[in-house]
């Protein structure tokens, strides 16, 4: 009913020609617009948006932000643009620019045209028209974007009833049951009395893309979509955006730092760097032939998930400009290796490298890059590993120094009015067991609620735990009777959190923030102030920033802050909580060079909790899987990655996204149905009985032996991974994701 007639194709276009280019000029910029071959072919037909010579700037105390300079690009009907970049690139003020959201502070010039009607200069009423109707928006924070007061279905419909006032209640609510049921919510019709609190991440995303696609828009914009994500559900999101693609035809703009996201997702690449396109060219081109230096960054930063770590990661060194203070020449120029002094006379405009495909990228010594070939490694050296002469030891003679022995941890459930009463608990963890020796890493790796972070609390307690055992450096600590035998452990035993901002105390500059807790164990001043220049060193930062404060430091900057403080009292076991999720890929790999220079100075040992599986390949020596708070699967991190035993294990790698668009394009993706259960329900048998795909396989003898009697962990004579399934994969399993 609401499909529209899609545009016919008034020519085909193949290799580029002289008439097949535009050229768009100012008093800065010469920006030549080619069409790229990406994996869909050549764009065939007129483009649905045509963005020319693009720029959005704010007024702001500091002066004038140009948050985008001079941006130019086409959509075409059924094809991605992927637009990726650091933050602060001008990734989501180009997208806001394109349906209008921009706040009113915001001066916006240059043209927007979307079939033949220009976008710029139109009021927000007139855009309310436009919104919804033939451009929507998939936002990053689903729980933000939807109003808590009113059900899914009211959201829903109000887009219909916007732009369709003759349709009828009946209509409307037909229409809302086929949205939810598209993009695969369960119980569509009861589901839509609910209210967005009700609904998982994962569910609030998809109702998120119901809405945007309710009026079969011609342009989607999908602004970090996964951002927030579990891998498990990452995939799901990414195979409904591609349906919704598919349904109603439209152009997408998918905006993520995620560049495996990209390279399964997309067509066509645009990489940005301080508000400018720095590189353009077709999905293939840009990981294959990447040839301005910042993408050859970006991209040797990304861990592999689908290869063995054999080198270390490549960070980009230094920050991004301020967009209010842009320096003169190449803004990349002061963090490229391959800068001159020429590169900081003049900015350079993009320039073609392959005429056929439509590859254009801004470098001043582009003709030499693309003459030598050059790959990412030439560009940018890669660090050696620092040696580590305790690393020969065998494992099995390293001393331990942590370990978890079925431990548990369950929180009671709550209810009633006035007088609340015991109604259930909550299994967040049930039975973990676990070893990490000197110098090792060990990974804890499952979806959101599977008891990761909850395991790392009841460590760092170092109380009697609910049920198990945990042993700290010899220290079982349900024999700890005295504070001061606590106070002695915990400075061997620290943690690293996520958010570097929240964990630092945004009043004290850092020289207290690393002094407190070296206070707090009588050191003399002396010693203090010669330990803190020692950690400032030892995490690559400047000893003379000591007297900043947390807010003048970068993201990268205050996660080595973090480091610093955890390090203060010369730990031998750090925890780690997802430490490098809010960072750009460029500074992630800094941190995590840092983290394994550290273990090889140290000796330190590592509980490393993250959901990003390719990180965990690169850093890791042992994976433990958790799901709904048991280990499912644990052994050697190259043994799980190739061999996985358990299905949710594999079910988990296969959802990791391959910064390779030739090996995303080829791989075998296991979609898990539905969200993670509640910890709450009762489990008697396996707990990923509801979502094993290898259940369905089973005789019904052997799926009632899956629901009833529990797994528990175990190991074979084909491998030495241990895991808790009735009827576990082969190690030869041909399906195995990498």
């Amino acid at each position: 009913m609401f499909r529209k007639t899609m545009m016919k194709n008034n020519k085909s276009k193949g290799s580029v020609s002289s008439e097949h280019k535009e050229i768009v000029r100012d008093d800065i910029l010469q920006y030549e617009l080619l069409e790229g071959n990406g994996p869909k072919g050549a764009p065939k037909g007129d483009p649905i948006m045509q963005v020319r010579d693009l720029h959005v700037s704010f007024a702001t105390e500091a002066g004038v932000c140009r948050a985008v300079r001079g941006v130019n690009f086409d959509l075409w009907r059924g094809r991605t643009l992927g637009i990726v970049g650091e933050s602060g690139s001008g990734k989501s003020v180009t997208a806001l620019s394109l349906i209008g959201l921009l706040d009113d502070n915001a001066k916006v010039t240059g043209s927007i045209i979307m079939n033949g009607e220009e976008l710029i200069g139109k009021t927000d009423e007139e855009m309310s028209e436009i919104r919804g109707e033939r451009i929507a928006m998939v936002f990053q924070d689903p729980l933000s974007a939807l109003t808590p007061m009113f059900t899914i279905g009211d959201q829903i419909a109000e887009g219909l009833i916007t732009h369709h006032p003759d349709m009828s209640k009946q209509q409307i609510h037909d229409r809302c049951v086929e949205l939810l049921e598209l993009v695969g919510i369960p119980q569509p019709e009861e589901r839509l009395s609910s209210f967005p609190h009700q609904f998982s991440g994962g569910m609030r995303q998809r109702v998120m893309i119901a809405i945007a696609i309710a009026n079969n828009p011609d342009v989607i914009i999908a602004d970090e979509p996964t951002t927030a994500l579990d891998v498990t559900i990452q995939a799901q999101i990414l195979d409904v955006l591609a349906k919704a693609q598919k349904e109603t035809g439209a152009a997408v703009v998918l905006i993520t730092h995620d560049l495996g996201v990209v390279a399964g997702a997309a067509d066509d690449i645009l990489v940005m760097y301080a508000g400018r396109p720095v590189e353009r060219a077709s999905i293939d081109d840009i990981f294959q032939h990447p040839s301005m230096p910042y993408t050859m960054g970006l991209l040797g930063a990304v861990p592999k998930p689908h290869i063995a770590a054999s080198q270390r990661l490549v960070p980009i060194q230094g920050n991004p400009p301020s967009l209010v203070d842009i320096p003169k020449g190449c803004p990349f120029s002061p963090r490229c290796p391959l800068a001159t002094p020429e590169c900081s006379l003049s900015e350079p405009n993009l320039e073609v490298v392959d005429a056929n495909s439509g590859h254009l990228a801004s470098c001043r010594r582009l003709q030499e890059i693309i003459d030598k070939n050059m790959k990412y490694t030439d560009v940018f050296p890669v660090p050696d590993l620092l040696p580590a002469d305790w690393a020969d030891v065998p494992r099995d003679q390293r001393p331990v120094t942590l370990e978890v022995d079925h431990l548990v941890k369950h929180f009671p459930l709550t209810g009633g009015g006035m007088f609340r009463r015991t109604i259930g608990q909550v299994a967040a963890v049930d039975d973990v067991t676990f070893k990490i020796r000197q110098g090792e890493t060990l990974a804890l790796v499952g979806e959101s609620g599977s008891g990761k972070s909850t395991t790392l609390m009841e460590i760092m307690n170092l109380m009697k735990p609910e049920d198990g055992r945990i042993v700290v450096l010899g220290h079982d600590l349900a024999e700890l009777k005295k504070k001061a035998e606590r106070k002695a452990l915990r400075k061997d035993l620290q943690i690293i959190f996520q958010d570097p901002m929240s964990s630092l105390d945004p009043r004290m500059p850092i020289y207290d923030v690393l002094a407190e807790p070296l206070k707090v164990h009588k050191w003399s001043k002396e010693k203090i102030n010669r330990r803190i220049g020692e950690l400032m060193e030892l995490v690559g930062l400047n000893p003379d920033y000591v007297d900043r404060f947390p807010a003048q430091f970068s993201g990268g900057q205050r996660q080595r802050i973090s480091i610093a403080r955890a390090l203060a009292t010369d730990p031998k076991v750090l925890l780690l909580d997802e430490p490098i999720a809010s960072l750009d890929v460029s500074i992630q790999a800094g941190i995590i060079n840092l983290l394994e220079d550290l273990q090889a100075k140290l000796k330190i040992s590592y509980l490393f909790v993250a959901h990003d599986l390719a990180v965990i390949r690169h850093i890791s020596d042992r994976v433990a899987v958790m799901y709904l708070g048991q280990v499912v699967e644990l052994g050697e991190t190259e043994d799980v990655f190739t061999h996985p035993r358990h299905p949710y294990t594999q079910a988990l790698l296969s959802a990791i996204p391959v910064p390779d668009p030739v090996v995303e394009r080829t791989r075998q993706r296991i979609i898990l149905k539905g969200d993670l259960p509640s910890p709450s329900e009762k489990h008697p048998g396996c707990r990923f009985a509801s979502r094993c795909p290898v259940k369905l396989r089973l005789t019904p003898e052997q799926q009632k032996m899956c629901e009833t009697k529990r797994p528990v962990l175990t190991s074979d004579d084909q491998i030495a991974t241990e895991f808790a399934c009735h009827f576990p994969l082969d190690v030869n399993d041909e399906s195995a994701p990498f």
